[in-house]
């Protein structure tokens, strides 16, 4: 486990940090992204991080199950909603 955490302060006070734990539990991308947004929801990102956990839940699905999931917005709205995620994914490095 990492000793000294020199990363950004929503992960500070996490008693076991999220790398971590996907690290430990031999986790994949997807699983390891949804970790990463429900452990700073509260945090950092609010619901866009709850949003942003399910987006990477669904596609574990489709790539699990071979179904798409059902969807409740127009193309158009994912594909802007996705930049918009994009674009705060690149924010955080």
């Amino acid at each position: 486990m990492s000793a000294n955490n020199t990363g950004p302060g929503h992960y500070k006070d996490k008693p076991i940090q999220p790398w971590d734990f996907i690290v430990s539990n031999n986790l994949g991308y997807l699983e390891g992204n949804v970790v990463k947004y429900i452990s700073r929801w509260r945090e950092k990102g609010g619901v866009d991080d709850l949003r942003k956990a399910k987006h990477y839940s669904e596609k574990l699905i489709e790539v699990e199950t071979g179904e798409q999931p059902p969807t409740t917005v127009n193309d158009a709205a994912m594909r802007a909603q996705r930049a918009t995620w994009d674009a705060r994914t690149k924010a955080d490095k």
